[in-house]
C-alpha cells in the first residue's frame, strides 16, 4: 500500500488547515501528516528546484499549493520521500527504541518485531552516506548522513536507558522530554569529583551488604545485592531535588534494600543495625517492636551541594505497596500544614517489579495524581527490578511488556535503566527530578538489575531459576564494574580504591564491636518533630474524662451561622428547604445527627484546628444527610458553609472509588497532621473490608510496632435495616478482635450530642488514638435521635448511658446493647409500658469503662437475668468480645442465629429475625411490625 495514500483523498482546504496547524503546533498533528509537512519543509528549502511546477522561491504561502500539486500528480521526488522515511525512522526510535536497549545486565532481552532495521522503513545500505535534513529533528545542527542520524538515535534511545514517553498527549511535556534527551545524547555529564562521590556511595552499598553476609550468615536481611546502584540513585535524587526547591522528602519502600537505605542514606548507625541483628529486646515492655527491615526513620541531612533537607522513611509492613498510600498522605499533610507548595515536598516510592505489576493498590494510588483532594505534585517511582518475584519468573508475573506499564494510565514518562551502569542510573534519576519539578507529575524509573540470592538469604533460588543464577553467580557487582571504568578513565587509582575500602571496613568493624555493648535496642520515633506536643498516652489515659463542652451562646451563634445560606446565591429548592429546616431545629432546640456532626467540626475549627473528611460521596453523604458542599442551581458553583466561619481549614473531598488506597492515604495524612481531625468515611460500612490491610497492619498495630500514634477517624455506616447481606454490617467483630493495650477506640454513639463529644475528644486528648465509629443510617432521621443545645454545651462523651427511666428495685432483666437496636427495644418497652427491664447502652465498646460497668451491675443487683442483645448474628457483632469481658457474670445473648452472611436478602426474613430478637427480650410472640426498607 502507498505510504502516502493519505494524501490522495485530501481536500486542498484540509491540507491548508493542517499546514497552518503544523506551523503553530507541530506535535498536535497525526504522525503521518506531521512527517509529511516536516519532509516537505525540508524539501522546499533544499530541493525546491526538483519539485515539478515550482518555479518560485519556497515560501509559507505557496507550500500548500505545491504540496497539493505534487500529491495530486503523484510527483513527489525520491529525495523528499526519503526525508519522510528518515522521519518515520526517527519516530520509530522514539516510539519503540526502548524495546531494543542494553538495559538487562545479566541476560539478553526478548526479541521484538519489527526491528529498527532501516530496510523496514524503505531505506537501504546505499542511503547510509546520504545527507538528510531530518537530522535537525533530533537536535543536530544541520543536515547529517543517515549513518550519523542512526548513531545519534542509538545513543539516545538504545543504550543503557530506554525511554517511554510517546504515550503522553501533552505536547509541552513531550517537547521537554525530547530536548532533555538530546543533550549529550542522553548520557550523563559528570566531572571527576561527581564520579568519585558516586563510587563512594556504591562502595558503601556493596561493602555493607558483604559485611552483613559474613557476620550474620543465613540471617534474613533482604539484601540489595544486584541493585546497589539504588543508593547513589537516591543520594542524587535528594541532592538534585533539593537544588530544585524540595525541602522535605518522604520515602516509602518494601524490605529489600531497606537496611542499606537506612544506613547509607538516612545515616542510621551501623552499630544500631548490628545490634538489631542480635535480636535484642526493645527498652519499653508494652512496645512489641518490629523486624529491622520494617523500621522507619526521620532525619535532617545536608546534601553534597549544601542544601538542608528533611528526609523520612515511612515504616512499613510486609504487605507490598501498602506504604505507598501513606507516603502520599504524609506529603499532602505537609503541603497543607507547612509548605503550601507542592514543589517543596517530594514523595519517593520504591517498588519491586512483581509488586508494582501485581498489587491493585498501585492503580488506586496512581489515579490520585491529579485529583484535587489527593494530589501531591508528582511522585518519583523507582522500581528495583530483580526480574523475578519470590520464586516467580517475570513472564508469569504480568501480561504487560513492562512492570511499569501503570505509568501509561497517568501519561507519565518511564526510563528503563541498566542498574550496572551507575552513570546512566544517575542520569535517569536527574531526569526524574527535573521533570517532576517542571510538570508536577509522576515519573517512573525502572532500575533493571538482579537479586544475588533468593527472596531472603536462606532461600535457594536455583530451585526455580537455575539458568539465571548461573549467570548471576559469575557477574561482577556494580562497584567492581564502575571501579574498572574509573581506573581506565584515570579518575581513581588502585591505591585510592583500596584505601576507600579499608577505611570503610575498619569503620564497620569498630561499630560491630560496639554493638555488643548495647543491652536493649531503642526505637526512633518517626517524624518526631511533628509529634513533640503529643507524647504517647500512658496506660489508662483513654479512660480519663475530657471536657469537650463549648460555650452555649457561642454554640448557638455558630449553629445559625453555619446553616444560613448566602442570599445572593440561588440553590435548588430542596437544599434551601433543608437548610431552612435546620434553622428551625436550632430554634426548636432539637438538633439531629447532621447538625451535631457539623457543630463538632465548627467548634473544632473555631478553636484553631483543621478538619479533613475524605471518602466516597462524603460531600453529600451516602444517605443524603451531610450536605457539606452545596451547589448553585444554574452554574454549579460550590459553596461550603463550614469554610465561612473561621480561618481554619475545612477540607472535604469525594474520593475516587477506592477504599484500600484512600484509607491508607488518609491514615498517612493523620500520621503527619496531629492537629487535624482527619476522617475517612466508607460509603457503606462493609466496604472497609477492601482496606483490611491498612486496618490490621497500621491502624491496630502501628503504636506497638513502631511507636507511631494516629488520630484517624473511620466512619462506618452500620445497622441491619433490610438491605441484604452487603450493606448491613461494618464487621464490628473484626475491630473488637483487634483491640488490645488501648490501641484504638471503637464506638457506636446513639445521640447527636454524644457523637459531637466523641469527635471533639479526638483532638482534646493530648495523645492520639484511631477512632472507629459504627455510624447510623435510619437513625439519621429518627425522631428520637435528637439533642438539645445544652447537651452539646456541657459535659463530655458518655461511654455508657444508663436507663434513666428504670427502677432498679423492679428491674428483673438488665439488657446491655449498642447502637440502633436500642431504639427498637425502647419502642417496645414504651409500647408495653414495661417496668422490669432496664436498657443500658454501650456507646463505647473499646476500651470498656470498667468502673461504670461495675457501678451499673451493682445498681441492678436485683436482676434475674443479664443479657447482651444485638441485631448481628450471634457469631458476629460484639457478642464474642462481650462474653470474653463478662465471662464471670452469667451473661447470655439474644441475637439472630449464627450465619455465614451478615443479613438475609429477603426483607421479610429480616423482619422476622429482627422481630424475634425483640420478642425474646420481652418474652412476647408478637407479629413483626411493618417497617420500610431504609438506608
Amino acid at each position: 500500500m502507498d505510504k502516502y495514500s493519505f494524501l490522495n483523498a485530501a481536500h486542498s482546504q484540509l491540507i491548508e488547515d493542517l499546514y497552518q496547524q503544523y506551523l503553530k503546533y507541530p506535535d498536535s498533528l497525526e504522525p503521518s501528516w506531521k512527517a509529511f509537512f516536516q519532509g516537505f519543509d525540508f524539501a522546499l528549502e533544499n530541493y525546491s528546484d526538483e519539485i515539478p511546477g515550482n518555479s518560485s522561491a519556497p515560501t509559507t504561502s505557496n507550500a500548500v499549493q505545491i504540496a497539493n500539486q505534487a500529491a495530486s500528480n503523484g510527483q513527489i521526488p525520491d529525495d523528499i520521500q526519503k526525508e519522510f522515511k528518515v522521519l518515520n525512522l526517527i519516530e520509530a526510535y522514539r516510539q519503540r527504541g526502548h524495546l531494543f536497549t542494553n538495559t538487562n545486565p545479566v541476560r539478553a532481552r526478548r526479541h521484538y518485531e519489527p526491528t529498527l532495521a532501516i530496510e523496514n522503513f524503505g531505506l537501504s545500505q546505499a542511503d547510509l552516506s546520504q545527507k538528510f535534513n531530518s537530522a535537525t529533528e533530533i537536535g543536530m545542527q544541520g543536515g547529517a548522513t543517515l549513518q550519523e542520524i542512526i548513531k545519534r538515535l542509538e545513543n539516545i534511545y538504545c543504550e543503557s536507558i530506554g525511554v517511554e514517553y510517546m504515550h503522553i498527549n501533552n505536547i509541552a511535556e513531550k517537547v521537554y522530554i525530547r530536548k532533555w534527551l538530546q543533550v549529550n545524547e542522553n548520557h550523563a555529564q559528570l566531572n571527576a569529583a561527581e564520579k568519585t562521590e558516586i563510587l563512594g556511595k556504591l562502595n558503601q552499598a556493596v561493602a555493607f551488604e558483604n559485611y552483613l553476609h559474613t557476620k550474620f550468615v543465613g540471617q534474613k536481611r533482604f539484601s540489595l545485592e544486584g541493585g546497589e546502584s539504588l543508593i547513589p540513585a537516591l543520594d542524587q535524587l535528594i541532592t538534585r531535588s533539593s537544588q530544585l526547591g524540595v525541602d522535605e522528602v518522604v520515602l516509602g519502600m518494601a524490605h529489600r534494600g531497606r537496611l542499606n537505605v537506612l544506613t547509607n542514606i538516612f545515616g542510621k548507625s551501623y552499630k544500631q543495625i548490628f545490634s538489631e541483628f542480635e535480636g535484642k529486646e526493645f527498652e519499653e515492655d508494652v512496645f512489641s517492636g518490629d523486624v529491622k527491615y520494617h523500621l522507619g526513620s526521620s532525619k535532617k541531612i545536608k546534601t553534597a551541594s549544601g542544601e538542608e533537607v528533611s528526609i523520612n522513611l515511612t515504616p512499613n509492613p510486609s504487605h507490598l505497596e501498602t506504604v505507598a498510600a501513606l507516603v502520599e498522605g504524609i506529603c499532602r499533610a505537609k503541603v497543607d500544614d507547612k509548605y503550601k507548595d507542592y514543589r517543596k515536598v517530594l514523595p519517593i516510592v520504591i517498588h519491586g517489579d512483581g509488586a508494582i505489576a501485581g498489587q491493585g493498590i498501585v492503580y488506586e494510588i496512581a489515579q490520585m495524581m491529579t485529583l484535587e483532594g489527593y494530589k501531591t505534585g508528582g511522585t518519583v517511582h523507582i522500581v528495583v527490578n530483580n526480574q523475578v518475584s519470590f520464586t516467580t519468573n517475570y513472564l508469569d508475573a504480568r501480561s504487560s511488556t513492562y512492570c511499569t506499564d501503570i505509568a501509561k494510565v497517568t501519561e507519565s514518562p518511564v526510563m528503563h535503566v541498566n542498574a550496572d551502569d551507575v552513570e546512566a542510573v544517575v542520569h535517569a534519576i536527574r531526569f526524574a527530578a527535573d521533570f517532576r519539578a517542571e510538570f508536577g507529575k509522576d515519573v517512573y524509573i525502572d532500575l533493571l538489575g538482579y537479586r544475588k540470592y533468593g527472596h531472603n538469604e536462606g532461600d535457594e533460588p536455583r530451585f526455580t531459576q537455575p539458568n539465571l543464577y548461573k549467570l548471576i553467580s559469575k557477574h561482577l557487582n556494580p562497584r567492581e564494574i564502575y571501579k574498572d571504568q574509573l581506573i581506565k578513565e584515570g579518575i581513581v587509582s588502585d591505591e585510592v580504591l583500596k584505601k576507600m575500602e579499608t577505611e570503610f571496613k575498619t569503620l564497620l568493624d569498630a561499630d560491630f564491636d560496639a554493638s555488643k555493648e548495647i543491652e536493649k535496642n531503642t526505637m526512633d520515633i518517626f517524624m518526631a518533630d511533628d509529634w513533640k506536643q503529643y507524647p504517647i498516652g500512658p496506660k489508662g489515659s483513654m479512660q480519663h474524662p475530657v471536657n469537650t463542652g463549648f460555650n452555649l451562646e457561642e454554640l448557638k451563634k455558630l449553629a445559625v451561622k453555619m446553616t444560613t445560606l448566602p442570599a445572593d446565591k440561588k440553590f435548588i429548592s430542596k437544599i434551601t428547604r433543608l437548610f431552612d429546616n435546620r434553622l428551625k431545629m436550632i430554634e426548636a432546640n432539637s438538633l439531629d445527627w447532621a447538625l451535631g456532626e457539623w457543630l463538632a467540626y465548627a467548634t473544632l475549627l473555631v478553636e484553631g484546628n483543621n478538619v479533613r473528611i475524605s471518602g466516597e460521596d462524603v460531600e453529600r453523604g451516602t444517605f443524603s444527610h451531610r450536605h457539606a458542599v452545596v451547589k448553585t442551581e444554574d452554574t454549579e458553583e460550590e459553596y461550603i458553609p463550614l469554610r465561612h466561619i473561621t480561618e481554619s481549614r475545612f477540607d472535604i473531598y469525594n474520593s475516587h472509588l477506592s477504599e484500600y488506597g484512600v484509607l491508607g492515604y488518609d491514615y498517612g495524612y493523620a500520621m503527619a497532621s496531629p492537629n487535624t481531625l482527619t476522617i475517612w468515611e466508607a460509603q457503606f460500612g462493609d466496604f472497609v473490608n477492601g482496606a483490611q490491610i491498612i486496618v490490621d497492619q497500621y491502624l491496630a498495630a502501628a503504636e506497638e510496632k513502631w511507636k507511631i500514634q494516629n488520630g484517624l477517624v473511620m466512619l462506618l455506616p452500620h445497622g441491619f435495616e433490610g438491605q441484604g447481606a452487603e450493606h448491613s454490617s461494618a464487621r464490628l467483630e473484626r475491630f473488637l478482635g483487634l483491640c488490645a493495650n488501648e490501641n484504638m477506640t471503637v464506638a457506636n454513639a446513639t445521640t447527636p450530642a454524644n457523637y459531637f463529644h466523641l469527635l471533639r475528644r479526638q483532638l482534646k486528648w493530648n495523645f492520639r488514638k484511631p477512632l472507629i465509629v459504627m455510624t447510623p443510617k435510619s437513625l439519621l432521621r429518627h425522631p428520637k435521635v435528637v439533642s438539645p443545645l445544652e447537651d452539646f454545651a456541657t459535659g463530655s462523651f458518655q461511654p455508657i448511658i444508663d436507663d434513666a427511666t428504670a427502677n432498679p428495685d423492679k428491674t428483673e432483666k438488665l439488657v446491655l446493647c449498642s447502637g440502633k437496636i436500642y431504639y427498637e427495644l425502647l419502642a417496645k418497652k414504651e409500647e408495653l409500658n414495661c417496668e422490669n427491664i432496664a436498657l443500658v447502652r454501650f456507646e463505647q465498646l473499646y476500651p470498656l469503662q470498667v468502673d461504670k460497668i461495675e457501678e451499673i451491675l451493682t445498681k441492678y443487683s436485683n436482676r434475674k437475668e443479664l443479657l447482651w442483645v444485638q441485631e448481628e448474628p450471634e457469631n458476629m457483632g460484639a457478642w464474642g468480645y462481650i462474653l470474653r469481658n463478662f465471662r464471670n457474670t452469667g451473661i447470655q445473648v439474644i441475637s439472630p442465629v449464627p450465619s455465614g452472611s451478615p443479613a438475609p436478602g429477603s426483607h421479610k426474613m429480616f423482619e422476622r429475625n429482627q422481630n424475634n430478637v425483640i420478642n425474646r427480650v420481652f418474652d412476647r410472640d408478637d407479629a413483626p411490625a411493618k417497617r420500610p426498607v431504609t438506608a
